[in-house]
Order: structure tokens, then sequence, then C-alpha cells
């Protein structure tokens, strides 16, 4: 089966799994485990920020970083395509009684202008915003990346308007390889970033919340109450950190292949979509004359896995290991289903 239904789908090589049988471990609950505490060390240097904090997930990560920057009765700004907004099960609400003011940007991602009249808090009746949440690459909105001088405004109006920033970097090692742009830049736009190391990069688990040394306190404290302490923990930070060393450069090929399946797909007289939107390794696609439902079924008896994104909409995400012989069949299938 070619499983394109994401980048988390992956599995540990035997190279991984030989590094993480490695790992020197200690109580991390105790800041005891000197695998842990060297990859923190190492992330949060790569962005230009004081401390790092390993965690399960991007969405414990997104969840931190929401809850230091804000207090109960806060407003956040985010796209309304945002991963906070839609597959967090409504958490920032439940866990840090703030609420969520979803934004119409374009695929995913937000200007100034987009924003310029969502900032309250003037009058004792609003709630105050206090926080701008970005997503890069943007999920919903096709894998798209925001270019520097788009993040350099944001950042501009942030402080002109005493807002916070919270990245959420769950693909962030796919724009940093889409667009050139250094790790360190991002670590000057944001007071909290989530990056995450089980998508493209291939790791089973975990992701990083990455700060300043006051923010990641206190959410060492909030990922102990929410159930996220972990113990001999290294084994896991190792194989991201192996992930991270071994398969980062492996991205750009993931978005090569991604657009070569777009281009396909382009060719298609029963598929349609924006060539534009694909930048990274996540290919985003309409269905002409049927549901999303009925062309996936077609694919699966082909041996292909995708995932609706909408009534007639699939989504694509390749990952490294998907390659050029899975790639084709896939161009194959697609030309034959839908052209």
């Amino acid at each position: 089966m070619i499983d394109l239904r994401s980048d988390t789908v992956t599995k540990p090589t035997q190279e991984m799994l030989d590094f993480m049988i490695r790992a020197e471990v200690g109580d991390d609950v105790f800041a005891e485990d000197p695998t842990v505490s060297m990859f923190e060390k190492k992330v949060s240097e790569m962005f230009g920020m004081e401390a790092g904090l390993f965690v399960p997930s991007g969405t414990m990560s997104n969840q931190l970083g929401v809850n230091v920057l804000t207090n109960p009765g806060d407003e956040i700004l985010i796209d309304y395509k945002g991963h906070i907004f839609n597959y967090e099960t409504g958490g920032a609400g439940f866990l840090s009684g703030v609420q969520i003011n979803p934004i119409h940007g374009d695929k995913g991602k937000l200007s100034p202008e987009d924003i310029k009249n969502s900032v309250r808090g003037g009058f004792d009746w609003e709630p105050r915003t206090s926080v701008l949440c970005l997503e890069n690459t943007t999920n919903k909105g096709g894998g798209v990346c925001y270019l520097k001088d788009e993040l350099d405004s944001l950042k501009d109006f942030a402080d002109e308007n005493n807002l916070k920033v919270h990245l959420d970097g769950a693909r962030i090692w796919n724009a940093i390889v889409a667009t050139g742009i250094e790790a360190s830049f991002f670590g000057g736009i944001a007071d909290t970033i989530s990056v995450c190391f089980s998508k493209g990069l291939g790791a089973p688990v975990g992701s990083m919340l990455i700060s300043s040394e006051e923010n990641i306190a206190k959410a060492r404290r909030f990922r102990k109450m929410w159930g996220g302490g972990m113990r001999q923990v290294g084994l896991l930070a190792a194989a991201a950190d192996f992930a991270l060393d071994t398969n980062f450069t492996k991205l750009q090929k993931d978005h090569e292949r991604a657009k070569q399946l777009a281009e396909a797909v382009d060719g298609c007289s029963n598929l349609s979509i924006d060539l534009n939107s694909v930048e990274t390794n996540i290919v985003i696609f309409d269905v002409r004359n049927e549901s999303a439902l009925e062309a996936l079924a077609k694919l699966e008896e082909k041996g292909i896995r995708m995932v609706p994104f909408g009534p007639n909409t699939i989504r694509a995400t390749f990952h490294y290991q998907i390659m050029d012989a899975e790639l084709q069949k896939v161009v194959d299938s697609v030309k034959e289903l839908f052209d």
C-alpha cells in the first residue's frame, strides 16, 4: 500500500532504532535525561531561542505555547484554516480559557491587512486580543510558506498592537528547505514556536516548544499537569535527533515528488488543482463529477491511500518513505482513473 494520507505514517528504520537503543537516559521529570536535555538545547539554539521542552505531540506543544502567552478571557487570532482552530479539539478554550477569532486569510496565511480590524480589548465588554498565531507551512492551505517580508510585517503589526506571536511550526522544516530562510530568523519573529519531529522528519513521536527560559519553565509545569511528563524519554528524543540529522536533507525530494503529482493532477480532465499552492510536500486537489470518498475508494483499489479534505477535496502528503517508483505508480493510477 502506498500511503499518502500524511507524513506521520512513516516507520522507524533499523538505523533509527539502533540509535535509540544506544541513547543515554535518565528521569526527565527530574530534568535528568541527558539525551533530552542535549536535544532541547540543540533545537532551541538552532532557532536562536533560550530553551526548549520536549513533548509527546504537536497539539500539546501548541497548547502550551498558547497557555504561556495568554490569560483566561483573552482572545487569539488565527487563520480559519489553522491547526489550532480545526484539529486540537477546542483545547485553547478548555485548557487556557481563551477564545479563538478565526480570520480569513490566503491559503492559511495572514497579513496585517487581514487582521488590522481584529485586535480587541479597548472596552470592558471585549475580550483582550493577546496572541497572533501563525502556521508555517499551512496544512489546510496546501503546504504554502511565509516569506521573510511577510513575517517581518506581521511581527511589526504584533509589536505595534502589543501582541505576542506563537508559530505553529509542525512543518517548519519543510518551510526552511523550500524558502531557504534560516531557522534563527523564526526565533526573532515568534515568542513561542512549536516544532514537530514526527511529520516529514520521520520520528515516531515528539514535538518541542521553544521559547524563553521563563516561558519554558511555565510550560514545563503545565506539561506535567496535562499528563505529558515523561521519564526515560531520551529513547524518543534520540529518535527525533536522528531524524533531524538524517532526514532533514531529504525533504527537498518530497517537495519535488509532490510537484510531479500536482502536475499530473493538473493534466486530468476530472480533477482540478491550484499549482501555485504546491510549494512543499502537500498536494490538495478537487474532484469533478464525484465525491472525494468515491474517488478515494478507487485509489484504494489501486493500492493508494490519500485523505478527504472536503466533500470534493483530497489531500496527498509526501514523505521520505515514498520513492520514485511509488510516485510513478500514483501518477499512472491518477491518470488512468481521472483523465
